[in-house]
This record gives structure tokens, C-alpha cells and sequence, in this order.
């Protein structure tokens, strides 16, 4: 796909609006996952590099359109400067003359504006809010690939205002997905879990045309059994279960293990079992060091896998780790992604 990219842009001195993925998970005021703040970083240093006074837009949570300060992203503020080495300064509107004022000031460092979904017209995309978000700025940066399957105000409203490019981490994300996409070195195995069936089918079906076997766990595979949906042969459903199917049982993951063995590239999204209950993490800690002692090159992405990754001190052992959730499934479905063909020549 060809879209314009953040080095073929011409950046210096610009003020520019960077939207970034800082959607993570708070707890007392603290971060306690740093991965998509960090993802951040490359696109971030190369901008200030450029001498560009740098906005940064995010969401946090699902507001419904109302200012509430629990997804305030002000709450971050000090844990992203440390993640990202950067001095940032905390602007409480994302819209407006305190922006203005809040670019026309800056010494040094980035800012971070507030909660983009705090207003209903980013969700809804609406094209006088896209230009609200843009009116202060010169160039519209993307680096947010897990919302870049979605059609909104700070996705694509804002890249039919401003110039616009894909930042470092969109480019790489692209990148990798396409290689699982097209290109797997065979035998290739992907592993779904986590809930939501209708979300995952699409995705089963795109990966018994491409690789070789789909293992797949969690509450989808109780949804896929109950529902008898047919798959071919490649699919590999749980034979046992443990408790009320809250976890897959040590005869599936004893069969998992073995077809993962003999993988030179997995895909993996979502949890095999209920991993946030200790008792039901089991097979996906399991599947975890299966996945690492393969040799595979090992693309993971979906909130949920990686916090098994975090848990377990293991997003350095993974090949390449996404941002992307839904962003992931679809790019690999094949659905539309609006958030990059905004960003087309």
C-alpha cells in the first residue's frame, strides 16, 4: 500500500498534531502497561529532531462524549515523560484557544492534549470537530495503528484537513502485518482466543485459506462448539476443558504444544483461557513458553495477550508485539482501514 510517509515529509519547523495510542490501562493514577506509550517514542524524537512543535491526541477509555475525569489523560502525564524521555506538558482541551495559546508558548518538549473523546464529535467524525482539531497545525501525523480501522474525527477527519503521513510505527505495523498477511513461512499456525466469535470468524476464515493449522481457545472456541459452526480441518478446537470450560484442558494444550513445535511462523490474538483468574491462566502461560522455545517468527497483538506478555517479563522474547486489537483482525481480515487510506497518494 503506498502512503505517505513521515520521512518523505518535509517537517522542519512545523507545528504538528501526532496522534498516538495512549489507550492504556490506569490504575491509582499510575500506568500499568507502558508498551503503546513507548510505541510512540521513535515518531516523537524524529519530529523534535526536526525543531517541530509537537501536539500529541489520544483517547483514554469510552467517555461517551462527556468530560469525566477518570479517562482524563492528565493522569499520565508523568509516566509518559519518563517513558518517553520527553518533557510534555498537559493541556486540558484538545480544541480550542488554550491549545493555541498552549503551541504558541512551547519551550522545548511536547505536548499532550486532552482526552480526544471527551467530545462526541471524534467518535461520530464530525467534520467541523476534525477542523477544530486541526486549525492549530501545519502537518497531521498518524502512529496509531490500533484505531486506524476506525472512521473518526482524530483518524481521518483530521488527515483530509491538514497534509498528512504515517509516523514509524503505523509504517512497521503495516509492515509486519503484511508479512503475516502475504508472505508466512510455512508451516505457519495462528492461535485465537479471547471472546466475541463474531468479531474472530472473519479472521479463522482468512487464516484457514493461508496457513496451516488455527488453534483456537477461549471463550470463541465454547461460542464455535456451541453454535457448531464448521470449520475445516486445519481448525483445532478444544478436546478437554477445564471447570465450567474457563480454561482449555491439558489434553488441547498438550495438542496445541505439538503442532506449535513444528510452526515457523505464528500469529497469535487473544487468551486460550480466563487469564485474568490465576486458576484459568494456565494454558495461555503454557502456550506462552510453547510459542517462545519454537524458534517462530511470532507476531502477538490484542490487549489482552499482551498483558500475558507483561506478566510474564516476555514482550522481548516476541518477534514483533502490535498495538493493534481489532486493528489486527481486521487488517488481517481484509476489512477496510480507513485510518491508513486517508493517509494514500
Amino acid at each position: 500500500m503506498d502512503i505517505r510517509r513521515i520521512q518523505d515529509t518535509d517537517l522542519e519547523n512545523k507545528k504538528v498534531l501526532l496522534r498516538v495510542d495512549f489507550n492504556v490501562a490506569v490504575e491509582n493514577g499510575k500506568v500499568k502497561e507502558s508498551f503503546k506509550i513507548a510505541a510512540a517514542k521513535e515518531t516523537l524524537d524524529y519530529l523534535l529532531n526536526k525543531n517541530c512543535k509537537v501536539a500529541m491526541i489520544s483517547h483514554l477509555g469510552r467517555p461517551d462524549g462527556q468530560v469525566d475525569p477518570e479517562f482524563s489523560l492528565g493522569q499520565i502525564v508523568s509516566d509518559a515523560q519518563e517513558i518517553l524521555a520527553t518533557h510534555l506538558e498537559f493541556v486540558p482541551d484538545c480544541v480550542g484557544g488554550k491549545v493555541a495559546e498552549a503551541v504558541e508558548n512551547m519551550q522545548g518538549g511536547a505536548l499532550l492534549l486532552e482526552n480526544v473523546r471527551f467530545y462526541a464529535g471524534d467518535e461520530a467524525n464530525d467534520a467541523e470537530f476534525a477542523k477544530q482539531l486541526a486549525e492549530n497545525f501545519d502537518v497531521f501525523v498518524q502512529d496509531a495503528f490500533s484505531v486506524s480501522h476506525r472512521d473518526q474525527a482524530s483518524v481521518t477527519g483530521v488527515a483530509k484537513v491538514l497534509p498528512s503521513c504515517a509516523g514509524f510505527r503505523l509504517l512497521e505495523e503495516i509492515h509486519e502485518m503484511t508479512i503475516i498477511k502475504d508472505h508466512p513461512i510455512h508451516p505457519a499456525v495462528a492461535i485465537i482466543g479471547g471472546a466475541k466469535i463474531e468479531t474472530k470468524l472473519p479472521v479463522i476464515k482468512f487464516f484457514e485459506e493461508k496457513y496451516d493449522h488455527i488453534l483456537v481457545g477461549g471463550k470463541i472456541a465454547n461460542e464455535a462448539l456451541d453454535q457448531n459452526i464448521e470449520f475445516s480441518d486445519k481448525v483445532v478446537l478444544p478436546i478437554d476443558f477445564v471447570d465450567d470450560r474457563l480454561d482449555i484442558g491439558p489434553e488441547t494444550v498438550a495438542k496445541f504444544k505439538e503442532i506449535i513445535a513444528t510452526a515457523k511462523t505464528i500469529a497469535w490474538n487473544g487468551p486460550t483461557g480466563k487469564f485474568e483468574d490465576e486458576k484459568y491462566a494456565q494454558s495461555s502461560n503454557e502456550i506462552l513458553t510453547a510459542v517462545i522455545a519454537s524458534g517462530a517468527f511470532v507476531l502477538v497483538g490484542g490487549g489482552e495477550t499482551l498483558e500475558i506478555l507483561e506478566k510474564n517479563n516476555a514482550m522481548h522474547e516476541i518477534s514483533f508485539v502490535s498495538t493493534g486489537g481489532g486493528a489486527m483482525l481486521d487488517y488481517l481480515a481484509g476489512n477496510r482501514m480507513p485510518g491508513i487510506e486517508a493517509l494514500k497518494d
